[in-house]
């Protein structure tokens, strides 16, 4: 792995806090993700399940975490299980975890090899009433490939019918929700790297440079900072392409006088950041451009006071549509009237901003979070308005990820990525 080793109390916390919660006689079972083909013998880069990785740290194919806390025997109670190395293996693959390593990783004592596990599974099965199944239940899932998890759970059943099953995302959905000290420092360190990158691309933009280009001086700046790259697929939407919500192909030439649109944010050691920031291609903002990037920003701050301990996400969301009504009727995009005779279902504000405000973050871009529960100190939020106005060949979006404190206005860990316009015009302009 490029990043710096965790701290394995992260990890040995969660793992506790997880079984806290497990019904008694129970067993949970994860597992790493497949490495997935493209054809031939080409495969996808490996990017670990975030649900093992949470819970044991192990960043490694092949991989299974067994968490047993009523064992009788004290060795099965926190099992991991990990592909055998050898030296043929290091030398096509390099390196592996070794039992040592897991164990320092993990703060897992009981380290088997893989080819361990149908055994020892049995042994613990006979011992157990049932089994948590890890299943993918966020509020945006649309996986259609089977994984490595699903086959599990398959075969799983199959073998020992008679026991009953639980699912374990119910558990982790709050667990990943609130944030561990460690977990917001690396949250931190992915927004610094993206504010590199940004940074970097502010004195690269003017007009004629395309937009794939911006993205590779993004990537340039992502990988020499030890991020994999991007946290999602990246956003670099100039003029009018800022106004395709979801615009990934990045192939269009920035012309002057328009807006440009980044919506990108560097991982690191697994863990996201999510930033948009609008420049002007050629260094300067018109005065249409500036009064609409200002109404998006007043409407970001207003929000930002909101992400508070006790308000819910359904009714933040319909408060920031009041905000953003305010600011498009003083923009003149909308009137009285399309206010007065709006759909409640799709309030008049939609048309020019249809998208949330904020999302939770953290291992996943749009991470585990249960939005009908209260908003509750140290979850991580992005937060994310923005006016998109086809007639007029732009659109403006801003975004900065924030941490809910037990008292107070969030902590941005954004707070140094230049946002203001001004300092955008300044240092496009040095």
């Amino acid at each position: 792995m490029k990043y710096d080793q965790i701290n394995s109390k992260l990890f040995i916390k969660n793992r506790k806090n997880f079984m806290a919660q497990m019904k008694p006689k129970s067993v949970a079972v994860f597992n790493s993700n497949d490495i997935y083909p493209i054809s031939a013998d080409s495969t996808m880069p490996f990017q670990q399940a975030r649900d093992i990785f949470y819970l044991s740290g192990a960043d490694q194919e092949e991989t299974i975490l067994v968490l047993f806390p009523d064992a009788p025997n004290k060795e099965h109670r926190e099992m991991l299980f990990v592909r055998e190395t050898n030296d043929h293996i290091a030398v096509w693959e390099g390196e592996k975890l070794t039992k040592e390593k897991a164990t320092e990783v993990s703060g897992i004592k009981s380290i088997f090899w893989l080819k361990e596990f149908d055994k020892i599974f049995f042994e613990v099965m006979t011992q157990a009433e049932r089994i948590y199944f890890n299943t993918n239940e966020h509020y945006r899932q649309s996986v259609e490939t089977e994984t490595r998890e699903d086959r599990f759970i398959k075969t799983t059943k199959e073998k020992f019918p008679a026991h009953s099953w639980e699912r374990s995302n119910p558990i982790l959905q709050r667990l990943r929700s609130v944030k561990d000290k460690i977990e917001i420092d690396l949250i931190q360190t992915a927004c610094d790297i993206t504010e590199k990158g940004f940074r970097r691309i502010l004195d690269f933009v003017k007009p004629g440079v395309w937009e794939y280009e911006i993205e590779a001086e993004f990537m340039h700046e992502f990988l020499r900072n030890r991020s994999r790259g991007f946290a999602y697929t990246p956003i670099v939407g100039s003029g009018n392409n800022a106004n395709v919500l979801h615009y990934i192909v990045n192939n269009q030439q920035c012309k002057k006088g328009d807006l440009l649109l980044l919506d990108v944010g560097a991982e690191y050691a697994n863990y996201s950041s999510d930033m948009t920031r609008t420049i002007p291609v050629s260094g300067k903002f018109s005065k249409r451009q500036r009064e609409v990037y200002n109404a998006v920003k007043k409407v970001k701050d207003d929000a930002t006071k909101m992400l508070v301990p006790g308000n819910y996400w359904k009714e933040y969301h319909e408060e920031v549509g009041n905000l953003m009504t305010k600011a498009l009727l003083d923009l003149k995009l909308l009137d009285k009237a399309d206010v007065k005779n709006q759909d409640p279902n799709w309030p008049a504000y939609k048309k020019y901003f249809m998208h949330g405000t904020s999302h939770h973050m953290g291992l996943d871009t749009h991470d585990y979070g249960i939005l009908w529960e209260k908003m509750t100190e140290n979850m991580v939020f992005t937060v994310e308005p923005g006016i998109y106005i086809p007639a007029e060949g732009f659109g403006v979006r801003l975004e900065d990820d924030v941490v809910i404190q037990k008292k107070g206005e969030p902590f941005n860990l954004m707070r140094n990525i230049p946002i203001e316009a001004e300092e955008i015009e300044e240092i496009m302009n040095k």
